[in-house]
């Protein structure tokens, strides 16, 4: 992982959990699978910054049995020699979900109260702010939101949104409407979560398949002052059709992911009132990191146990992960 980072994941409790483990030195953080490498490993404990565990790496690295991702996706890191091996792999993405849940549940929220155009409203006119009189401010009683992809995060969200009262849909080619049901939410087609949401929020990984799913067609569905929430990745919306739909005033978003990210700094997005631009940040943060770190060790534990791994990544999951 990015040296330091190690601190991050694991305090000092998490550390002596991992010494009574394995033999492990926090202070040799791996950043290249270089000829350096200690051949005798057999756990990487791995996390953001972590170099592709490739064909070269895994040469190196003949005694490696388990690799345990203490952070989200696995895909860009583990290659497909690592199958070939029989490693066993292990990812924190579903508890990385959490957090992003919860970051798009306060922006489901703000966006049924109008927050954005208001507080720009607000602190321009630095008075008390008469409120519109009609239905421009929808509240978030008996609206809908719309959650495309039935992913880890957009699980966590439908489950998160039962404490509100509001109409849950999910378009997701790989569900089912009974398991939806279970979930708390009405399977619907893609164009009709578009048309029917006050808020769609975008939670499908990005595959080629997904690359600007969400484009000018899907976006002019929308209900006028709808708002768009992406927490997943840039690309799965075209901004270019977003960017026109955002400066008309017609649709508000709240994006965490955007294309490029950051945005060139001239992009009109940074300065629309009906727009917030946060950096990227509604995945683990802060002391949400240690939930991820005592997952890991919890890996380590039943890996040294004997035990199955709690949450394993499969080869085939690797197809249609983020």
């Amino acid at each position: 992982m990015t040296p330091g980072l190690q601190h991050r994941f694991f305090d000092d409790t998490l550390l002596q959990e991992l010494r009574g483990l394995v033999e492990i030195d926090p202070s040799a953080v791996i950043d290249s699978f270089d000829d350096s490498v200690a051949a005798d490993l057999e756990v990487l404990v791995t996390a953001w910054g972590c170099p592709a565990i490739d064909d070269v790496a895994l040469a190196r690295l003949p005694r490696l049995r388990a690799v345990v991702h203490a952070a989200g996706s696995v895909k860009h890191i583990v290659g497909t020699g690592a199958w070939d091996r029989g490693l066993r792999v292990t990812s924190g993405a579903a508890l990385n979900a959490r957090p992003v849940a919860e970051f798009t549940l306060a922006a489901v929220v703000w966006a049924g109260k109008k927050v954005l155009p208001l507080t720009d409203r607000f602190s321009a006119q630095r008075r008390t702010l008469e409120l519109p009189s009609d239905s421009s401010i929808p509240g978030n009683y008996r609206t809908t939101v719309g959650v495309l992809g039935a992913s880890a995060t957009g699980r966590a969200l439908v489950e998160m949104l039962s404490v509100l009262d509001v109409t849950i849909l999910v378009a997701d080619p790989t569900l089912d409407p009974e398991t939806a049901a279970d979930l708390g939410a009405e399977l619907v087609s893609l164009d009709d979560l578009f048309i029917r949401s006050h808020v769609v929020s975008v939670h499908a990984p990005l595959l080629p398949e997904t690359h600007h799913l969400v484009d000018r067609r899907l976006l002019s569905l929308m209900p006028d002052g709808a708002t768009l929430i992406n927490t997943a990745r840039g690309p799965v919306v075209d901004h270019e059709p977003l960017r026109a739909e955002l400066t008309s005033g017609r649709l508000d978003a709240i994006l965490d992911v955007t294309e490029p990210e950051p945005l060139p700094a001239d992009d009109p997005l940074w300065t629309l009132p009906n727009v917030i631009l946060t950096p990227h940040i509604a995945g683990s943060q802060g002391g949400e990191l240690l939930r991820l770190g005592r997952a890991a060790v919890e890996e380590v534990r039943a890996f040294v146990e004997g035990r199955p791994p709690v949450r394993p990544v499969t080869a085939a999951a690797m197809e249609t992960s983020a």
